[in-house]
């Protein structure tokens, strides 16, 4: 089944409801699934054929759910890019990914042109409100080369590059198929909120990765998806937004998000009683924000744990059990859930034997959630896949009821914000300046943002660089995201008899707390 089915068929059953909601515009289902038809039908008739490449990279607006979903009529293949990428971060994933095509809105105009020589690959650019010199969007939604329903494709057929950072520093594109795809969408409305056609979902993270993927299950269903025209997260707009809306699911927040809104909630301010859900993850949160977060909004945390290679999700933690938890003081509300009904998730030693309850070990898990592999990269692929299951790099354990808690990560990764960031994109960058004569980038804990990107710097000798300094040479290579938030100056770093730096020794004085964390 091609997914852009469940927009058809929601246009069907509800061809007059809201389906997409930004500010006081409103597009109704029929409206959605013409614009997504039309939009598909003419990047055919331009000369893509099924399996291209589209690359995207819009602030969030209705436009980045329409090209999804024309892209999966059509039988091509989405590269959502983050909007806070450096252009030459995007030219990367464009270049990697072979995408033909580049979508944006105006914003990115400029910054996209000032770098344009890299994006080698791109045959044709279209954009929003945006010089004569991109073809305008409007030639995409207004075409006459409409498809009458979504192309005939097997199940295996990728639809959507998910690009998440690997082992060798750069981004590897996890492809999802069809299939994949749509048991995503099926398995959160099995097991983690079964949305229904009069719920309203609220988009206050971006489309182009978490909240995207959750506003698929939404218009399988026909709910309505109010995107926030907030221009960054605000939680005054986002409470103001549950009242004037009736807002009964918010997509999905990063833990930051979510202790942001505890911080700035005013009790009686605004009505916020239709508020049932909504789904958290992607980074730790500790657990007594969590605690306080329940008690202040009530039962509506769902907490989800995946990767880019498993999305949405392989374990979950509902709203009722967040509830009892509180309640009760139970501690397994440290843990990210329990296993998700058609998935299965084990805890492998370094021989990849299946460890007992709590022993810890690496999560891998296994099921149609899984990716097909990496863009391209077969080594990659064979490595995490090794075996049938995906190997996550997380570190974790069972405990003897089935509640898998996370400890670490083999993988360096760092979570900030519910951002990824590998050490080494902003190790490369860092080293070449010319007072940095040797560097480890490392998380460190965040009340704010889980973890907080913090590099240690060991300079040149006869120099003495400043933190501030680091920082913005860091802002010309990389999104905002990645910069360290603070760097700390030694004479030298711990290393192996082999001259490798220990990483784990530099984090340990860092994370020396007894706070618990929960999920991830």
């Amino acid at each position: 089944m091609n997914v852009a089915t469940f927009l058809t068929k929601s246009a069907v059953r509800f061809p007059d409801r809201p389906a997409l909601q930004y500010g006081s515009e409103i597009t109704t289902y029929r409206q959605f699934t013409d614009r997504s038809l039309a939009i598909g039908g003419e990047l055919l008739a331009r000369g893509l054929r099924k399996g291209d490449r589209v690359a995207f990279v819009m602030s969030n607006r209705p436009e980045i759910l329409e090209v999804i979903f024309g892209c999966f009529a059509a039988g091509l293949v989405v590269v959502p890019m983050n909007a806070r990428l450096h252009p030459m971060e995007m030219a990367y994933l464009v270049e990697n990914s072979g995408a033909r095509v580049l979508i944006h809105t105006s914003e990115f105009e400029t910054p996209l042109d000032e770098h344009w020589v890299s994006f080698g690959s791109v045959e044709q650019r279209f954009g929003g409100d945006c010089s004569a010199a991109v073809t305008s969007y409007d030639e995409l939604t207004d075409s006459q080369n409409g498809l009458k329903d979504p192309v005939d494709i097997d199940e295996s057929d990728v639809c959507w590059l998910f690009y998440t950072s690997g082992t060798t520093g750069k981004p590897k594109g996890a492809t999802w198929t069809h299939r994949v795809v749509r048991v995503c969408v099926m398995n959160y409305l099995a097991d983690c909120y079964n949305i229904q056609h009069d719920d309203v979902m609220l988009h206050v993270a971006p489309l182009s990765h978490g909240s995207g993927i959750l506003a698929l299950p939404a218009v399988a269903r026909g709910a309505n998806n109010a995107i926030s025209d907030s221009a960054s997260f605000s939680p005054d707009s986002t409470f103001r937004d549950v009242e004037r809306l009736g807002v009964t699911h918010i997509a999905f927040m990063a833990p930051t998000q979510i202790v942001k809104c505890l911080e700035e909630f005013e009790p009686g301010k605004y009505d916020i009683g239709t508020w049932k859900a909504v789904c958290y993850g992607g980074a730790p949160i500790y657990v007594e924000h969590l605690k306080k977060a329940v008690q202040v909004f009530g039962p509506v945390f769902v907490q989800i744990f995946g990767q880019g290679e498993c999305p949405m999700t392989a374990t979950v933690l509902p709203r009722e059990e967040h509830l009892e938890m509180v309640k009760n003081d139970d501690p397994r509300l440290a843990s990210c859930g329990f296993t998700r009904t058609d998935v299965e998730v084990k805890i492998f030693d370094e021989n990849d034997e299946e460890c007992p309850p709590g022993v810890s070990g690496e999560i891998v898990i296994r099921g149609d959630i899984v990716m097909a592999g990496y863009w391209n990269n077969p080594e990659a692929t064979a490595e995490a896949l090794r075996g049938g299951w995906l190997h996550t790099g997380d570190v974790g354990q069972f405990d003897e009821g089935g509640y898998l808690f996370l400890l670490d990560r083999t993988k360096d990764m760092i979570i900030s914000g519910g951002n990824n960031v590998y050490p080494r994109e902003v190790e490369e960058v860092l080293i070449t300046h010319p007072s940095v004569a040797g560097v480890c980038v490392i998380g460190i804990p965040d009340d704010y943002w889980g973890e907080a990107v913090h590099a240690v710097v060991v300079p040149e000798a006869g120099t003495a660089p400043t933190a501030k300094e680091l920082i913005d040479f860091c802002a010309g290579f990389m999104a905002g995201y990645k910069k360290p938030k603070n760097i700390d100056f030694v004479d030298e770093l711990p290393t192996s008899a082999y001259g490798k730096i220990l990483r784990r020794e530099v984090r340990a004085k860092y994370w020396a707390t007894d706070r618990a964390i929960a999920g991830g």
